[in-house]
């Protein structure tokens, strides 16, 4: 493999195990030992394993770097979509609130005129100029009222301004914020495509050969991983029973099998890792976060031996991969770009921890 091949790619992301068979119950989830690599024809020159093995290790570092963007890309979409929502209550605020002003300053316009009307005095005024002591008594009684309802509609017509003022303050916020949220998410895209063209741009210089060698290295590194988890008998630990919510979640979860992978995207054609498991569990009644990194710090978090289908399982340092435990050491994930939702080892990747969508439920 020529030095070009090797020299294309810089970032970082993830390795997806595409393992497609669920382990019979009662038994671990282990990939079968790969088959004899192919000889080559004579006279072609095939890369050493160890330029492909750097090939893969640049590739899951591309992957890598755009699942962070792609989790960098949902959070922005997602307080986008929130602060849309504010902006649109607050502009009902604020047409009901002009609606309300003018109202009032109608009503105040209409009493300026009646007081117009009537000399131009006010009506304490002619109060004190009538000569019937009946109609004096009678008349104070309607001018403290009139003073009263003249004190309220004032009262009001200033309540409501200033709640316009602060309406149309908050609503300014909220734009700016929605305009700063924009401009991260169309960052985050731009780093995503950037990572992907460059993986694919990589992958498109192997033969077909080579592709199918990178292919069975790929498999073997998960298999390495989930062998050695598997070996630290940690599936003997693991006991825990789905609750009715977690069977629904994994339900869906596997109903997906064989959707594609696309970033950003949480059904019902595509989904990527994050987008699977939050629809998964508000398929089964319980909204949880959106991004990958935000479930694995706002979920409960859960002893690893005590994990149970349904939980979820978070992988890497940076929590930018998620996957659905579905039992027998097995979990279902929406790998990366170019692959299919899967089932694969629950222990292929490095796992950061695992966190439980509904911790109150027996």
């Amino acid at each position: 493999m020529g030095k070009g091949k090797r020299g294309l790619v810089t970032a970082a992301v993830t390795v997806v195990c595409a393992v497609t068979v669920l382990a019979v119950p009662g038994t671990a989830f282990a990939a079968p030992a790969p088959p004899p690599a192919p000889s080559p024809s004579p006279g072609v020159s095939v890369p050493a394993d160890k330029d492909l093995e750097a090939v893969r290790e640049k590739l899951d570092e591309l992957y890598r770097a755009a699942a962070v963007a792609t989790d960098a890309y949902n959070a922005a979409d997602e307080k986008a979509r929130l602060q849309s929502a504010q902006v649109a209550k607050l502009t009902r605020k604020i047409a009901k609130g002009q609606e309300r002003l003018d109202e009032l300053r109608a009503r105040a316009g209409a009493a300026a005129a009646a007081q117009y009307r009537g000399g131009g005095l006010p009506p304490e005024a002619h109060l004190m100029l009538s000569d019937d002591p009946q109609d004096f008594l009678d008349g104070a009684d309607r001018v403290r009222q009139g003073q009263h309802a003249t004190n309220g509609l004032l009262g009001e017509l200033t309540r409501t301004q200033q709640d316009l003022e602060q309406y149309a303050r908050d609503a300014d916020a909220q734009l700016k914020k929605l305009q700063a949220g924009r401009k991260a998410k169309a960052k985050a895209q731009q780093r995503i495509e950037k990572r992907i063209e460059a993986a694919e741009k990589l992958e498109s210089q192997l033969e077909d050969e080579e592709k199918e060698r990178l292919a069975r290295l790929q498999q073997q590194a998960a298999d390495r991983a989930q062998s050695a988890w598997l070996s630290s008998g940690i599936l003997d630990e693991i006991s825990g029973k789905a609750t009715k919510q977690g069977k629904e979640a994994v339900a869906y979860a596997t109903a997906q099998i064989g959707k594609p992978y696309q970033w950003g995207a949480e059904g019902p054609r595509t989904y990527d890792c994050s987008g699977l498991t939050s629809q998964a569990w508000l398929s089964a009644g319980q909204g949880i976060p959106r991004t990958s990194q935000a479930q694995w710090k706002q979920l409960e978090r859960v002893d690893i031996r005590g994990m149970r289908p349904g939980d979820l399982i978070i992988y890497f340092d940076d929590a930018s991969h998620v996957g659905m435990y579905v039992g027998d050491g097995v979990m279902v994930h929406a790998p990366r770009p170019g692959r299919n939702v899967t089932l694969a080892g629950a222990g292929s990747m490095p796992i950061l921890g695992v966190v439980r969508p509904d911790p109150d439920t027996n």
